[in-house]
């Protein structure tokens, strides 16, 4: 009996070493294990980061070309308005081999006329420079930006067009001058530059010269013209007599700067410009801008 009992008392002491080194393996292995996954976890995170990191770099450089883009596009358009502040006088009439038209109207926008002048061009494909009184870009602003908006040059013929006040003194011609300018920036932004004015009845004459050298002198440029349609010479002319003049004082120049208008009682001029568009092509004239 006494040897049964040490025989079970040993059976059962070898059970407990087995499931205690069973439990010492188990530990082991899972240990293992884990530690294995948990490196290899730690390598895909390791690697999305280094994706993420490469890709922000790749867009800081990008955002970098882009400001030096940005910085270089700027520097450029200040080189160019220094340029165009440098030249005092405009000259669009000097020779060069090419025959140009350079369309301009004076006197408005009125409400009436310069949507449908602003149609003929853009159904011709071409582009014209419109002189404005500031009284009338006041009265009619969204005009002022589809002309800017649509391609157009826009500049300064006077605010009043008050030939009595503009012409008393060099002081009151560049104060109506400077408030015309400062209505347009009103209107297309303060960074529109528009040096280029038309001064009422054109600078021809030594009478003008001391507002000449005014204009000058505060960084103005100015331009008359070389032909017209002849709106201006009566307060009706009829279109055949538009086109004829227009023919008449165009004659074979190389470049033509050719004077109309837009303000409100100028009807027949919208009538006459298809006619005359299609003449000046008919020519081969190119059509360009004064600035």
């Amino acid at each position: 009996m006494k040897g049964l009992n040490r025989k079970n008392k040993k059976s059962k002491f070898k059970r407990t070493i087995m499931l205690f080194i069973s439990a010492i393996f188990l530990f082991s292995t899972s240990f293992l294990v884990g530690g294995y996954f948990g490196k290899k976890n730690s390598v895909v995170v390791s690697a999305v980061k280094t994706n993420e990191n490469a890709k922000n770099n790749e867009q800081k450089n990008d955002n970098t070309k882009d400001d030096q883009k940005s910085n270089s596009d700027r520097e450029q358009k200040d080189k160019d308005k220094k340029e165009k502040k440098s030249e005092p006088v405009l000259d669009p009439y000097k020779p060069d081999g090419k025959k140009v038209a350079y369309l301009t109207f004076d006197d408005g926008p009125s409400s009436n006329l310069t949507p449908q002048i602003l149609d003929i061009l853009k159904k011709h494909n071409v582009k014209a420079t419109f002189f404005l009184i500031g009284t009338m870009a006041n009265e009619n602003s969204e005009l002022v930006k589809r002309e800017k908006n649509e391609g157009h040059s826009v500049c300064i013929h006077s605010y009043s067009h008050d030939y009595k006040y503009v012409y008393s003194s060099t002081e009151n011609f560049l104060s109506d001058v400077k408030r015309c300018e400062m209505v347009i920036k009103s209107i297309l932004g303060d960074d529109y530059e528009t040096k280029l004015i038309r001064f009422p009845g054109g600078s021809f004459g030594n009478r003008l010269n001391p507002y000449k050298e005014a204009v000058k002198k505060a960084g103005y440029r100015y331009v008359d013209w070389n032909a017209l349609n002849g709106d201006a010479e009566a307060e009706y002319v009829s279109v055949n007599k538009l086109i004829s003049r227009l023919k008449e004082t165009a004659a074979d120049q190389e470049h033509l700067v050719i004077l109309m208008h837009d303000a409100p009682a100028k009807e027949t001029t919208v009538q006459a410009l298809p006619s005359i568009i299609e003449y000046l092509k008919g020519k081969g004239y190119e059509f360009k801008l004064l600035y």
